[in-house]
């Protein structure tokens, strides 16, 4: 016996409420803070695919907030340019492949971000040189 296409189409479209109800995907609050010297301003340029999040400036200590949903695939990109003073880097600030957090908190230093992971779970920090 052959589902029928209403089962289909029923079956595709509770999954898609499931999926922006976060029934199926968790939220993801992404925080990226100035961390430099000196009291140096940041520049930031965030994207994705399908989002500009436009230009921030940043004094020290300040941040910039992105609320979003990964999609269910797993293949959520977000990548920001990031300047200060003459020095210009490019960074992937959230890949589903390799974050996990709900709750992404950035610090960009002169010699790299760091993310520091709160979730019920862990508690961590990790630091990334730039290339």
């Amino acid at each position: 016996m052959n589902p029928s296409p209403i089962n289909w189409l029923l079956s595709l479209m509770l999954l898609f409420v499931a999926s922006e109800a976060g029934i199926l995907v968790h939220k993801v609050d992404l925080l990226i803070y100035n961390d430099l010297q000196n009291r140096t301003f940041l520049t930031i340029h965030c994207k994705s695919k399908q989002d500009d999040l436009g230009v921030q400036l940043l004094a020290y200590r300040d941040y910039f907030e992105v609320k979003f949903r990964p999609n269910m695939f797993g293949t959520t990109l977000f990548y920001c340019s990031m300047q200060w003073d003459a020095t210009r880097h490019w960074f992937d600030i959230y890949t589903s492949e390799r974050d996990t957090c709900t709750y992404c908190s950035w610090n960009v230093r002169p010699n790299g971000p760091c993310l520091m992971e709160s979730d019920k779970s862990k508690n961590s920090t990790t630091c990334y040189h730039w290339n």
